[in-house]
C-alpha cells in the first residue's frame, strides 16, 4: 500500500475537496489535485455518451511480439493454473506502434465513454469503468467477453458460451469479492447484460455485469481506504489476486506503470473512474501500444 497516497486521498475527501486522481497498476506512482488547479495538459472526460457513428479507420503499423515469445509465456501460465496458483490470469504485452497521429489526435478522434490524455505521455479511451460511488453506494461493472456484432446471432452466441460465461463468472466473484472489503450488503444486481461499443470501424457486443455495496455515511473521508484496498484492479490481473499479481510481475517482462492503472473525479459529492486500457504511450524508445488477455486453464 502507498501510504501517502492514501493520507492525501482521505484529506482531500474529508475536505469535500474536488480532485482528480491517477494511479498506476502497482500504486507505486500518482497523480492527485484538486480539480481547481489541474494543470492544462490533462485532458479527460467521465461517462461520456458515446455515439454511435464510427470514424474511419486510421492505418496503425505495428511491431508485435512473435508468437514464440507468447507461446512460452502462454505456457508458463497454463503451468500455474494446473499447479492451482491461479484460475484465471490477464497477460498484457506492449507492441511498438507507429502512427501520425500526435496523442492529442487520437484523444480527440476516440470515442469511449472514459478518455484521458495525461500530459504528453499517454492517452487511453477505455470503454471500462472501475468504481462508481454515489448516495453512500459503491457501484462496480466488470466487462469480460467480447464479439463483433456484426456476426450472425452475435448476442446469442457470446451469451451461449461457455468458455466466456466461465470467465466472466470469475470475474463477477472476484469483484463482489472486493467490494466485501470496503462496503457492506454486496450484490449482484444484473448479471451478465449487453453493451454496445465502437472499436475504430468496428461496433462490438461486450458483456457487463453490475454490482453494488453499501457504504458508510463518512465514505467521503475513507476514498484512500478504498481505493488502495480496491487496487489493482480484479478484471486486469485476475484471481486468486495475491498470487495472480505476483504471478503477472514474474512473467511479463516490462512493468505496467500507469497502464491498467486507474484515473477518475470526486466532484465533492459522488467518484466515478475508470480502469486505464486501450492505452497509447510516449516513451523514449518510441510509441507504444498495450494489450490484454484474459487466460485461464485448457
Amino acid at each position: 500500500m502507498n501510504e501517502t497516497l492514501r493520507l492525501k486521498l482521505n484529506e482531500y475527501g474529508s475536505l469535500k475537496e474536488p480532485f482528480f486522481f491517477l494511479i498506476s497498476y502497482d500504486l507505486s506512482s500518482f497523480h492527485v489535485q484538486k480539480l481547481s488547479e489541474l494543470d492544462s495538459d490533462i485532458k479527460y472526460e467521465i461517462n461520456e455518451k458515446v455515439t454511435s457513428k464510427n470514424e474511419a479507420k486510421h492505418e496503425v503499423e505495428k511491431f508485435p511480439n512473435t508468437f514464440k515469445e507468447y507461446e512460452k509465456k502462454f505456457d508458463i501460465l497454463q503451468e500455474e493454473i494446473l499447479c492451482g496458483n491461479t484460475y484465471l490470469l490477464n497477460l498484457t504485452a506492449k507492441t511498438k506502434i507507429k502512427t501520425d497521429y500526435s496523442l492529442d489526435k487520437i484523444y480527440e478522434r476516440a470515442n469511449s465513454k472514459f478518455k484521458l490524455k495525461f500530459k504528453d505521455k499517454f492517452v487511453s479511451f477505455s470503454p471500462e469503468r472501475f468504481i462508481q460511488i454515489k448516495k453512500n453506494k459503491i457501484f462496480t461493472y466488470p466487462m469480460k467477453g467480447t464479439i463483433d456484432a456484426s456476426l450472425p446471432n452475435a448476442q446469442a452466441r457470446i451469451l451461449g458460451d461457455t468458455k466466456e460465461m466461465a470467465e466472466h463468472t470469475m470475474v463477477v466473484d472476484l469483484l463482489r469479492n472486493d467490494l466485501g472489503i470496503v462496503s457492506s450488503k454486496v450484490r449482484v444486481d444484473k448479471f451478465r447484460y449487453i453493451d454496445k461499443i465502437n472499436a475504430g470501424n468496428k461496433k462490438l457486443l461486450q458483456v457487463s455485469s453490475k454490482i453494488h455495496g453499501n457504504l458508510e455515511d463518512d465514505w467521503q473521508s475513507k476514498i484512500g481506504d478504498i481505493l488502495t484496498a480496491l487496487l489493482p484492479a480484479g478484471s486486469i490481473t485476475g484471481t486468486p489476486k495475491k498470487k495472480t499479481v505476483e504471478i503477472i510481475k514474474r512473467v511479463e517482462d516490462y512493468e505496467r506503470e500507469y497502464y491498467t492503472g486507474v484515473f477518475g473525479v470526486f466532484d465533492g459529492e459522488s467518484l466515478d473512474s475508470s480502469v486505464l486500457i486501450r492505452f497509447i504511450e510516449n516513451s523514449k524508445n518510441g510509441i507504444f501500444g498495450t494489450k490484454e488477455r484474459l487466460i485461464h486453464g485448457k
